[in-house]
């Protein structure tokens, strides 16, 4: 259980690790101005997460679903 869990936890570093280099070069502005988000890049932010693990959520449904079939049919 301990090698999946570690598989798990890697894959998810992953998955953040993209989602936090693919929203910062959609919403950040390249001139730093201040130390903190303006309201526009905080709401891009915003949206660009959400978006991100709502497509890693039905992604992961899918795969589920795929996988739930597979071994229906296996048992057959």
């Amino acid at each position: 259980v301990v090698p999946i869990a570690s598989q798990e936890m890697e894959y998810r570093v992953e998955l953040f690790n993209k989602m936090v280099s693919s929203c910062y070069e959609k919403c950040m502005d390249k001139k730093f101005k201040d130390g903190d988000l303006n309201v526009g890049e905080a709401a891009c932010v915003d949206r660009c997460t959400g978006k991100y693990w709502q497509t890693v959520g039905i992604v992961g449904s899918m795969l589920g679903a795929a996988d739930a079939q597979a071994q229906q049919q296996q048992m057959r």
